[in-house]
């Protein structure tokens, strides 16, 4: 008898996740239907690290364009162009740009252009539930990465139930270092040219040149 209330339980367990996990898919493929409305989007969105156990907590305001898997990114003091080959890191500061090509160890579930479909590739996903604010209604979609030998253990995306939009996600560093991107504003479909995205040198003669490449 009690081996047959374990299989139970167990059946039922089961059934719990396969539904998570459908519903999660459902919205997920909500959420990529959308976007892929959009030929580009321009955001402005806040960034945060926290880390508990150095007393960390770090806030900054960021902007981004995207037009395909082009970006132009500006964040702490960096713009970062990639023209879906080259990425430009221009340190405003120290009047000095870094040219290189995307590295092998940089975590695509981190690429500013990924933003918007971080989920599609490399992630399962379970269906954490609703959450109801003035704001509007939210569903709660938790990722975790195939690949356990990533710096993070999971990501949480937050997601309008509206207009299927995700306005939030939260990566749990392994670390103690857990990133936060919430997003303020998003403007789709403005106009572009691949040179938006990349860092012209000639029109800045001053500027320090780094090429890693």
């Amino acid at each position: 008898m009690k081996n047959i209330f374990c299989f139970l339980f167990i059946g039922m367990l089961s059934l719990n996740l396969v539904a998570q996990n459908n519903k999660a898919k459902s919205i997920l493929d909500k959420v990529s239907a959308k976007n892929k409305e959009y030929k580009t989007i321009m955001a402005d969105f806040t960034f945060s690290m926290d880390n508990k156990e150095e007393d960390i907590h770090e806030v900054s305001e960021g902007k981004i364009i995207l037009k395909g898997d082009k970006y132009r990114l500006k964040l702490m003091g960096v713009d970062t162009y990639f023209d879906g080959t080259t990425i430009y890191s221009y340190l405003i500061d120290a009047d000095e740009v870094s040219i290189k090509e995307p590295d092998e160890d940089d975590d695509e579930a981190l690429n500013p252009a990924k933003i918007f479909s971080i989920y599609e590739n490399g992630f399962t996903y379970k269906y954490v539930g609703e959450e109801n604010t003035a704001k509007g209604n939210y569903h709660l979609i938790d990722l975790f990465p195939d690949n356990t030998d990533r710096g993070f253990s999971s990501i949480r995306l937050k997601i309008n139930a509206k207009t299927n939009q995700i306005e939030s996600l939260k990566s749990i560093g392994k670390d103690g270092n857990n990133i936060s991107i919430v997003l303020k504003k998003l403007i789709p479909n403005l106009s572009y040219s691949d040179s938006d995205f990349i860092f012209d040198t000639k029109a800045n003669p001053d500027v320090e040149i780094n090429d890693m490449r």
